[in-house]
């Protein structure tokens, strides 16, 4: 989520309302739940986490309905790059129309179709275009990642609100005649005075209402079943999981399964490693993040030693350098990516860094080592303040690799001891032009160039 260019007043929108009451939309039998995407290839999906995923978006990419297109147009490079699934912004209309990028969420079930918050197309593109991205995406073997924005929602019409004294944006009317909502479906409500907490006075939604629980994820039609069932993605990124308890996303992926990642934005390890458990899912590693933040930009490596979620539970962490609402990593990003790639976790790659600011080929170099080479556990081997090697020990088919990050201005040498015996290696980044042979204890000799990296393991 991200605080800035959004709309927080929650002015009086005009909608054409649908003349159904709450209830009788309730009980309606969803007659799209019938449709389906575009048919999509036989061809298997990448296993999420057997490659690297792709944030397919920055903040504020270009408006005017052209951003699905866009993304369809790369996925085939990405596949092909090593990239195994794409990560889309928010897709359902939300209050700022064709301006928003989506975490304002008005009507869950609108992807570009109805003419409402000033516009029929979202600010990317309109529902066709979105499901025939899913599907070029499919067809390239990518699953596709769901943003889920359900800790508050806008672009409500004014009513009178006893629960919290005054009149509140909560009645929400949405022309796709889906998941209406009043008074009674935030907080404070008659039941519940409030959950973890609010963002930015937006209404905050009330989980414990059956009403909401079954909207969400309960109902056939619900947002969580329609999302997967009738526009075909494949897992889910939730935003400001701090808003909520935890059993919430819980609860949506018993329901519908899938791949699932949460926003815990908190460097606090400790606080990372509860909710992954609480929660049953991954969560995007803010302590790895803030610990190469401190290695890079502060020019000490020696904070890479420090605790992170991967180091807690690699299965449950999603490293980045980068991401749509932070990118403080302004210097030597290069060695950053070079770390989240030849480390346990599953990756997640920058749209920006990978299209526009850092270098391509050194990034697919990358991928490619982390897709063929970064198995087993890790092992330290060597930190200080301009040094930093790690050792993957190899498994799940993979031979391993020694990865080696000098971030000082001259090539570094170290002696390192290796997974193998009496065997010739050289550095798949090509940054040393070595290949040399390991003793028959396994040592050998490494170089590293000056604020770069290298990447050795069987020849």
């Amino acid at each position: 989520m991200k605080l800035s260019n959004l709309f927080y007043g929650f002015a009086t929108t005009t909608l054409f309302f649908v003349s159904c009451s709450k209830d009788e939309v309730y009980e309606t039998v969803d007659s799209e739940s019938i449709d389906l995407v575009e048919e999509v290839s036989s061809k298997a999906l990448k296993p999420i986490g057997s490659g690297v995923m792709m944030q397919a978006f920055y903040w504020d990419v270009p408006a005017g309905g052209t951003w699905w297109n866009v993304v369809k147009s790369k996925v085939g490079e990405w596949s092909n790059a090593g990239v195994d699934a794409i990560w889309l912004p928010p897709v359902s209309k939300a209050q700022n129309g064709p301006f928003s990028m989506g975490y304002d969420p008005f009507d869950y079930y609108d992807f570009g179709e109805f003419n409402q918050m000033g516009s029929t197309e979202t600010r990317f593109g309109s529902r066709s275009e979105l499901t025939s991205l899913i599907t070029a995406a499919h067809n390239n073997s990518l699953s596709v990642i769901a943003d889920i924005v359900i800790n508050h929602n806008s672009g409500g019409d004014l009513e009178s609100n006893e629960f919290a004294g005054k009149d509140t944006y909560t009645k929400f009317e949405p022309m796709s005649g889906k998941f209406f909502r009043t008074k009674y479906d935030f907080h404070p409500n008659e039941a519940y005075s409030s959950d973890s907490g609010i963002f930015g006075g937006f209404p905050d939604l009330s989980h414990s209402k059956v009403y909401v629980q079954d909207w969400l994820w309960g109902r056939s039609n619900s947002v969580a079943k329609y999302y997967k069932n009738t526009m075909g993605f494949d897992g889910w990124r939730f935003d400001y999981v701090k808003g909520f308890e935890p059993w919430v996303v819980r609860e949506w992926k018993n329901n519908v399964g899938g791949f699932s990642v949460g926003e815990y934005w908190d460097g606090n390890v400790n606080t990372l490693d509860w909710w992954t458990n609480e929660a049953q899912m991954s969560a995007f590693d803010f302590a790895c993040y803030y610990k190469m933040r401190d290695a890079f930009v502060g020019n000490n490596l020696n904070a890479l030693s420090g605790d992170m979620l991967w180091k807690r539970n690699a299965s449950r962490a999603v490293t980045f350098v980068a991401n749509h609402d932070t990118d403080e990593i302004y210097n030597n990003k290069i060695l950053a990516y070079a770390y989240i790639l030849t480390h346990e976790g599953y990756p997640a790659l920058f749209y920006r860094d990978y299209e526009d600011w850092l270098d391509k080929n050194k990034l697919n170099n990358l991928i490619w080592i982390h897709n063929n080479l970064a198995g087993g556990s890790t092992s330290n081997l060597w930190t200080d303040n301009d040094e930093y090697i790690a050792r993957r020990n190899g498994g799940g088919g993979k031979n391993g690799l020694v990865v080696y990050i000098n971030n000082s201005n001259s090539w570094k040498e170290r002696w390192v001891q290796t997974n193998w015996s009496n065997r010739q290696i050289k550095d798949y980044t090509g940054a040393s032009g070595w290949q040399p042979t390991t003793q028959g204890g396994r040592w050998v000799k490494i170089q590293a160039p000056p604020k770069g990296y290298s990447v050795w393991s069987l020849k």
